[in-house]
């Protein structure tokens, strides 16, 4: 009786095992479904992005070059105005006074002159007499000497004072654009020194400067690769999504500042419609390297694992295997991948979070890569541009 109770248990025991494990199996949840693809291969250009500001290529602080009263402003505030375009006017007749002055001297010393030549041709005509001595002679020539050099005086003064009769009239010393009147007509204004007053200032258009700073490890790749002349340079504004404006590098300063690590550079952008104005903030990017052949996948294919970049590739079976890559920068919203990968590999580009781990099995999908055009319609972007970009080689916006 008791070894039938115990055939019986494990009867029973045997029967809730395997109904357990048919209950397992059919409660095991079915492969992951994800979609993927291979990389899009494209040819790409590097580009090295800067924030800078734009400067004048030319600007000047416009003073008077003599002191006196302001007569009239011959310009309105904000006005385009050309080299050698009058401005200001002072009152010019203390400066016609003092060249009446100067005039008046330097007659008087064409007399003093005529007089000292006639004394001295008297007495030379005496000599031959003995009827003066050599001595007297000799001090009517240095006298004929001195009135020389006083008329040279007297015209250098009179040059002076005609200047100062053209520095009445202030104009522009460069062709640009004109700020306001810092001085109304009417006001006593001093001149003739770098601590006079400032009546208004001009700074050129076009073409203008946009400068900014670059790392020592920028430098030394473009020196590195032995670049000659100047290298083309595209900008945007800050309410602008694409880079429409291209000028060229040309100047790159002698050093290193040591305290930053930085060194100046700028370049020259045209300016025909005068839109860019000194002081506007901008972003340029500098071509990085020649095109060359990338490839591609979205930046939401690739995974962290611990300091490691990865992507999943799934294999014929539907078994997923973990690839480390490096990155490069991204393209239309498409990361590029240096190495790590093969044309052929067969990327998971939806569906990444559903992988638990290497050799599990998927239900694989096949989709398309294709790239994010930026659209006009975007919000302006108004955040710092990353260290880095890239477009495609072929356009700066391509769409598949």
């Amino acid at each position: 009786m008791r070894t039938a109770k115990i055939v019986a248990a494990a009867v029973l025991m045997t029967t809730v095992l395997y109904g357990c494990s048919q209950r397992s199996e059919a409660q095991a949840p079915p492969a992951p479904a994800v979609t993927v693809a291979t990389p899009l291969v494209r040819g790409v250009q590097d580009w090295d992005e800067f924030t800078g500001r734009f400067e004048a290529t030319q600007s000047v602080e416009v003073r008077a070059r003599v002191g006196g009263y302001i007569s009239a402003v011959h310009f309105r505030d904000g006005d385009y105005v050309r080299r050698g375009q009058l401005l200001f006017s002072l009152d010019p007749r203390p400066a016609q006074a003092a060249l009446a002055s100067a005039r008046a001297q330097l007659s008087q010393a064409q007399a003093q002159l005529a007089l000292a030549r006639s004394e001295l041709t008297r007495s030379e005509t005496l000599l031959e007499s003995q009827a003066v001595s050599q001595a007297e002679v000799d001090t009517r020539r240095g006298a004929l000497q001195t009135a020389q050099a006083a008329i040279a005086a007297a015209n250098a003064n009179v040059r002076a004072r005609q200047l100062d009769l053209e520095f009445t009239r202030v104009t522009a010393p460069i062709s640009g654009r004109v700020s306001d009147r810092r001085v109304d007509a009417g006001n006593l204004v001093a001149g003739g020194s770098s601590a006079a007053d400032v009546l208004t200032t001009v700074v050129s258009s076009a073409p203008i400067h946009f400068v900014f700073d670059g790392s020592e490890a920028v430098l030394l790749k473009y020196q590195r690769q032995a670049r000659n002349g100047a290298a083309p340079i595209q900008v945007r504004l800050q309410d602008e999504t694409d880079f429409t404006r291209s000028g060229t590098l040309d100047f790159t300063d002698n050093a290193v500042d040591t305290s930053s690590g930085v060194i100046r550079l700028r370049a020259v952008i045209p300016n025909a419609d005068g839109f860019l104005k000194p002081g506007m903030f901008g972003q340029a990017r500098l071509a990085g390297a020649g095109s060359y052949n990338a490839m591609l996948v979205p930046d939401a294919a690739i995974a962290t694992d611990q300091a490691r970049r990865i992507v999943y590739v799934v294999a014929a079976d539907g078994s997923v295997a973990p690839r480390p890559v490096e990155l490069g920068p991204l393209v239309d919203g498409l990361r590029v991948i240096r190495s790590g990968l093969q044309p052929t590999d067969r990327v998971i580009i939806v569906g990444v979070q559903r992988i638990q781990g290497p050799g599990m099995k998927v239900q694989a999908k096949t989709g398309q890569i294709r790239p994010v055009a930026q659209r006009a319609q975007q919000a302006p972007v108004t955040q710092a541009a990353p260290a880095s970009s890239a477009t495609f080689a072929n356009s700066l916006s391509s769409v598949d």
